[in-house]
């Protein structure tokens, strides 16, 4: 005779990160999926704030925390690790220094670790000094959220869709393209050059188009080596993903890139993405560069969910001004 069934870990989501960088809205946007949030309980704590509920939970510990050391904070995340009743994620906000500065100019805030006093004023200093404090949590990090360039609208999506409860267990990918041109998507974790390919941008009727456009994606796709390539891309990538899964991975994130981001890079992961939404992966797709240069209302860029409906898109500008201003 079958015992009781066991009963389901409690998710635990510990938000920690650089002081700008949009814990609170990650905090915020978990709190609506129905997370209890606390933000910045004393270490010492935390643990009993965990206690013997089942509840979602959501805590923000960063610099700020009261008796914060990220080896303290370490060594409790490996103890919460070992109950078997519950499953937590360590997600880390990151940005680069140069955003965090201009967000902490904008908005007028004092930096924690630039508070005067024998530490100074200085927020670039105090920028320096956090990301080296926090370095220790950074690299323990279940998912680390770079928000140099993600709008508000789109950091939403990103954590509902890894932590929404409707999404269920296993990893997200998300697929996104991009121009070389302007730098490789800090998040990447594979990248595919598709500069190979006959470049629509030398056609005149299609360069004003984009891979979402029909004509466009024809002409790539007659490309003699398209089809050779997607074959071994997708072959190549169907043991990777379960295997990435398998060994515990969060999220993937999968860019496709092309000299100026608009043709073959935004037809290869349209393709991939809904090759891959098709196989049963939970699946995001973001036009960097189309997102760059819309204009609020525009259907061009940004984060989707994947789904045999035509995907709410957001822009860019104005989801970066709101990120802005909840950091």
């Amino acid at each position: 005779m079958d015992g009781p069934p066991t009963p389901p870990r409690r998710q635990l989501v510990l938000v920690t990160g650089l002081s700008g960088a949009g814990k609170a809205s990650i905090l915020n946007v978990l709190e609506d999926l129905g997370y209890q949030a606390v933000d910045n309980p004393p270490l010492a704590v935390l643990g009993a704030l965990v206690g013997d509920g089942d509840e979602l939970l959501a805590a923000g510990v960063d610099s700020r925390t009261r008796d914060f050391e990220p080896e303290a904070a370490l060594r409790l995340i490996e103890e919460l690790r070992q109950r078997p009743d519950i499953t937590i994620t360590l997600v880390f906000a990151a940005a680069e220094p140069d955003i965090l500065l201009r967000r902490f100019t904008e908005t007028r805030r004092r930096h924690p670790l630039a508070p005067g006093g024998p530490l100074g004023h200085s927020v670039a200093d105090g920028i320096a000094r956090e990301e080296a404090l926090m370095a220790p949590l950074r690299a323990a990090a279940d998912m680390v959220v770079d928000t140099s360039d993600l709008p508000l609208p789109d950091l939403r999506r990103m954590i509902e869709r890894r932590f929404g409860t409707e999404g269920g267990p296993g990893m997200g990918v998300s697929v996104v393209s991009f121009s070389y041109a302007k730098g490789l998507p800090r998040e990447a974790d594979l990248v595919f050059d598709l500069r190979f390919l006959r470049n629509p941008h030398y056609v005149e009727a299609l360069r004003p188009m984009t891979g979402q456009d029909k004509p466009v994606a024809d002409y790539i796709e007659a490309d003699p080596d398209f089809l050779p390539f997607w074959r071994c891309m997708t072959d190549m990538l169907s043991p990777l993903l379960p295997r990435y899964a398998q060994e515990g991975k969060k999220y993937l994130t999968i860019a496709l890139g092309c000299t100026g981001g608009k043709h073959r890079s935004v037809l290869a992961a349209e393709r991939l993405a809904h090759h891959l939404h098709s196989g049963g992966w939970r699946v995001d797709l973001y036009h960097r560069e189309l997102t760059a240069g819309a204009t609020p209302g525009t259907p061009r860029g940004g984060i989707a969910a994947v789904s045999p409906t035509e995907p709410r898109l957001a822009s860019r500008a104005a989801g970066r001004e709101a990120l802005t201003q909840a950091s």
